[in-house]
């Protein structure tokens, strides 16, 4: 057995740099300005293109003519790419539904052709020029009009335990009802952008803006109808992705690399922030109608669900998306009896797409919903509800899955509510309401259970390139990408942990696909556990090549061998060697050093047909207390105070970890109550175009908007899954904690009524929506006033 290679994943030696409280390896260069991003890149080249996309400003319509040749004449215009000029495949999508030039425009500003000229003025104008003849076509807008009108794409799912019909009908309670769950525009600070360059030889290398190098450098080959060997993708930075640039970088890409190799000169793709938001996807919505069965303690022993999600014009990452919403439907709850129904609405929108959590979120709310309004039927608190429906340890989930480390719900709850002072405040507030007449608080707990892995298991896999040099400095390549997150951080620690050194003899390398190929996209939450696997991987095989090189210089067994902080020693001697001089001495003996590492998640298996299966390597769990005060007059709130409790297992850098929970967390909230996507859905010339094309129409979160108190702690407790030094995934499972925030609304709504009334709150919780609930909710009251008088 190899005395480094056997060590276990999860196994953290000692002095290492895991755990260690480290800054953002990039964070002063953020701040600062020295990061360079994709558009920073072509600043240093010379005769460089610029592309514009000719846009069509119809919901739908078919093209009938496209003529460019007045563009083609003026000045600096190097090129019109239109389908003509596409060498392969006129596709970036994986079902051959999304044209990169289309013949039929599919949605409300829709590119049709790009403009390649020598500066971003002279394409735009230029993309004024071009004519464009079509044929409006009828569309459809809503999900609810996709349902009307049984206008459906992809596949269908079904989660299925027990028999929720039977369960339904002899249940004590049955309520039933449905929500409107709207979507969410990733808004990242760096807009889509790709570079393309073209060498002597024929290579093409991209510098994308994208979560998913190897993806990217398939879409550009299939376009240019060349190999993947001939196409190099690199991925610097992104200026955040949040998934919006898993898929959607591709066409971007594509259309910066044709134009290199038909111009043989350097392309440059970068959309404006009107054009980002109207011809990119967004996080869908979901329209969902639900009913369900309760014991007299407020079990739930029969749920059923239509869950119905908006995909947009094509397919895309859909049917993962519905996968996952219906996967989280439960949540932190046992469900004994269900039924739920997943289809995806085809509308003429932009194809929704890869959003922070995937379709979680929303299968989440859906029972939230379910137990809120639960709660006030049955007269049973809101968190005494939530606490009688968490799962025992040894139960299994609606797909098959047991439930590992169950017990840890309870004790988080337990644990957040006594460092929240959940009782006493649930007191404060019962009084305050009734105190004042005009303004209500609402105070709420809510649990997250999330699934950590791929939903196709296949991309559950992963590979690094580690490079040791003769001076002992170590160069690290893996296939995640970094977007603010703090992945290479993290990966950095990794190897430095692994290898026994300090961090200031790592430098990580840009990922690359001609470092680390078929690499995975770098989203689900799985970026450290699959790239910190291959990592791990790769400098424990290096080490097993250094340790006999170590143990002749010692005199011991290679089995006694040990690195720490720079310095090799072994057990049973005092004698040691610097690691310079054990790195020096092997490359005299001729062992290799460098490795590749790979890296595949056991365990994880999952039938789509029948929905059972082991579909994650483990849960990551947290806990939510939120308090909010809501002015009876406007709906106008204030979100008082916020305790979380996040579930990070050991974690592998707490301060990345910590930011991550806060950030995810306040893009949650936005999510439910200020978010307001919206588009034109009259008859008029506008149908179909997206109304919130700026920060000005959609509320993004900021300060004003932050928790007064904002408390977030960190549940530390290795985990016993296997996952790269016991550590959780953070990326996704905090954004879910918001719930808190909207339960919390719709305590203080229900305040403003007579106890025992039910409040239904729309997603997103806005302002107007909060006051049109608690209005309806006061209307029995200000009757029952005026029939009085």
């Amino acid at each position: 057995m190899n005395p480094f290679s056997s060590r276990p994943l999860a196994e953290i030696p000692d002095g290492s740099v895991a755990g260690v409280v480290i800054p953002h390896d990039a964070a002063w260069d953020h701040v600062t300005g020295k990061a360079l991003y994709t558009d920073d890149l072509s600043h240093r080249f010379a005769h460089v293109l610029h592309a514009w996309p000719v846009q069509v400003f119809v919901a739908h319509a078919r093209i009938d003519s496209l003529d460019a040749a007045a563009a083609r004449t003026m000045p600096g215009v190097a090129g019109v790419l239109t389908a003509a000029d596409v060498p392969g495949i006129n596709d970036y999508g994986e079902l051959g539904d999304e044209p990169l030039f289309p013949n039929e425009v599919q949605f409300h500003g829709q590119a049709v052709a790009w403009v390649l000229a020598d500066t971003l003025e002279q394409a735009r104008l230029a993309s004024e020029a071009i004519e464009v003849s079509y044929t409006e076509l009828p569309s459809i807008i809503t999900t609810q009009e996709a349902i009307a009108a049984g206008q459906f794409q992809g596949p269908r799912a079904t989660l299925q335990r027990g028999d929720a019909d039977a369960a339904l009908a002899t249940a004590p309670h049955r309520l039933s009802g449905g929500i409107d769950i709207q979507g969410q525009e990733h808004f990242y600070l760096e807009t889509q952008a790709s570079f393309a360059t073209v060498d002597e030889s024929g290579q093409v290398f991209i510098q994308s803006s994208t979560q998913a190098p190897s993806h990217t450098q398939e879409v550009a080959a299939q376009v240019l109808g060349i190999p993947s060997n001939q196409v190099t993708v690199q991925c610097l930075r992104m200026g955040g992705g949040f998934g919006g640039k898993e898929t959607n970088a591709n066409p971007y890409a594509a259309v910066a690399a044709l134009g290199a190799v038909l111009t043989g000169r350097p392309v440059n793709v970068r959309l404006n922030r009107t054009q980002d938001l109207t011809m990119t996807g967004k996080r869908g919505g979901f329209h969902a109608t639900w009913e369900a069965g309760l014991d007299d303690e407020g079990h739930i022993v029969a749920y059923k669900a239509v869950v119905t999600a908006d995909g947009g014009f094509s397919v895309d990452l859909s049917p993962a998306v519905v996968s996952r919403a219906l996967c989280h439907v439960d949540n932190a709850y046992y469900l004994p009896n269900v039924h739920v129904l997943g289809r995806i609405a085809r509308t003429n929108k932009t194809s929704h797409t890869a959003f922070r959590g995937f379709g979680a979120p929303s299968g989440m709310i859906i029972t939230e919903d379910l137990l809120g309004q639960a709660a006030t039927k049955l007269g049973i608190g809101e968190e005494e509800i939530r606490r009688r429906n968490f799962y025992a340890p040894g139960q299994t989930t609606p797909y098959g899955q047991v439930v590992s480390q169950a017990g840890r719900m309870n004790d988080m709850w337990d644990k957040l509510k006594d460092t929240s002072d959940y009782d006493s405040r649930l007191l404060e507030v019962a009084a305050y309401n009734e105190a004042h007449r005009h303004s209500k608080r609402g105070l709420a707990i809510t649990p997250v259970k999330f699934g950590v892995s791929f939903n196709k298991p296949v991309l559950n896999q992963a590979g690094a390139l580690v490079l040791i040099y003769r001076d002992g400095s170590v160069l690290i390549n893996h296939g995640g990408t970094e977007m603010g997150q703090g992945l290479h951080m993290k990966m950095m620690q990794v190897a430095a942990t692994a290898l026994g050194l300090p961090l200031r003899r790592i430098r990580l390398a840009p990922t690359r696909t001609d470092k680390v190929p078929n690499t995975s996209a770098t989203s689900a939450s799985t970026g450290t556990d699959l790239n910190g696997g291959a990592v791990k991987n790769a400098c424990e095989i290096i080490l097993d090549r250094l340790a006999p090189v170590a143990a002749g210089l010692l005199g011991v067994n290679s089995h006694d061998v040990r690195i720490t902080g720079d310095v090799v020693g072994a057990l049973g001697t005092e004698k040691t060697v610097g690691w310079g001089e054990l790195v020096e001495t092997a490359y005299l003996q001729r062992v290799s050093l460098s490795a590749t590492g790979y890296y595949r998640t056991e365990g994880i298996h999952f039938d789509p047909a029948t929905y059972q299966g082991n579909a994650f390597k483990y849960y990551s769990r947290g806990v939510a207390v939120a308090e909010v005060e809501v002015d009876g007059f406007t709906g106008a709130y204030t979100t008082r105070r916020v305790d979380l409790l996040h579930d990070v297992g050991s974690s592998l850098s707490p301060l990345i970890d910590l930011g991550q929970i806060e950030g995810a967390f306040v893009q949650g909230a936005g999510w439910l109550t200020q978010e307001d996507l919206r588009w034109d859905t009259t008859e008029g010339p506008q149908r179909g175009k997206l109304l919130t094309q700026a920060a000005s129409t959609y509320k993004l979160p900021s300060f004003s908007e932050l928790p007064q108190v904002f408390n977030v702690d960190l549940y530390v407790h290795p985990t016993d899954d296997g996952s790269i030094y016991g550590s959780k995934a953070v990326g996704e499972p905090p954004l879910m904690l918001s719930i808190a925030v909207r339960e919390a609304l719709r305590a203080a709504a229900a305040a403003f009524g007579e106890p025992g009334q039910q409040v239904e709150l729309p997603s997103p919780a806005t302002a107007e929506a909060v006051y049109w609930a608690l209005d309806q909710v006061r209307r029995p009251a200000d009757t029952a006033a005026v029939a009085a008088d």
